[in-house]
């Protein structure tokens, strides 16, 4: 079983320190989300990137906050979230939104806590509209103090391998910051 982020510490998610490492509306920006887009943050915990997102998407767009951990969505509802963010409480390779209907899809920092990645990666394949953007955000495959330990993080390659295995088009591979990286993929 892959191990998962404990509610117990989602002060960390959304700590200063993590938004001087990541500056997630630059990089939902950088990466193409719009005004207007459909927006879902797959894993998205208390809302690092969902509350950005929904800024960048404004009211004719939607920003979908998808987690497996009722305690992480519980979090960001009590922070009294924008109306264009909608809480879906997921299965894993069951995520609660129609084919095809997210312009963009998030999963940061959470693809390496997946049990079953081929499967998620369908799932998540499923929900994004063709020509949709899909960007993983995750830690790189080396010892730090901070983070998962470097036997759970998959290497940049991995990452890009699942993607193609479940029909996206890996688009570009880049560094984040020292810890992170990114991958940006379509669906064709």
């Amino acid at each position: 079983m892959a191990h998962k982020f404990s509610p117990e510490h989602i002060a960390r998610l959304l700590s200063d320190e993590r938004k001087k490492a990541v500056d997630p509306e630059k990089v939902l920006r950088d990466a193409g989300l719009k005004e207007g887009d459909f927006f879902a943050d797959i894993g998205s915990g208390p809302g690092f990137f969902t509350i950005p997102a929904s800024k960048i998407v404004g009211i004719r767009g939607v920003a979908f906050a998808i987690d497996t951990q009722k305690e992480m969505l519980l979090d960001l509802r009590d922070r009294n979230p924008p109306d264009n963010i909608v809480l879906l409480l997921s299965e894993e390779d069951n995520i609660p939104i129609g084919d095809s209907e997210t312009d963009f899809a998030l999963l940061a920092y959470m693809l390496h806590e997946t049990v079953n990645m081929d499967a998620f990666l369908k799932e998540v394949r499923r929900v994004v509209r063709p020509g949709g953007t899909v960007l993983v955000i995750d830690w790189k495959k080396q010892k730090e103090e901070h983070g998962p330990p470097e036997e759970e993080r998959l290497t940049e390659g991995a990452v890009t391998g699942l993607l193609e295995g479940a029909g996206l088009s890996v688009e570009s591979v880049s560094a984040l910051n020292p810890s992170h990286y990114r991958i940006l993929a379509k669906k064709v």
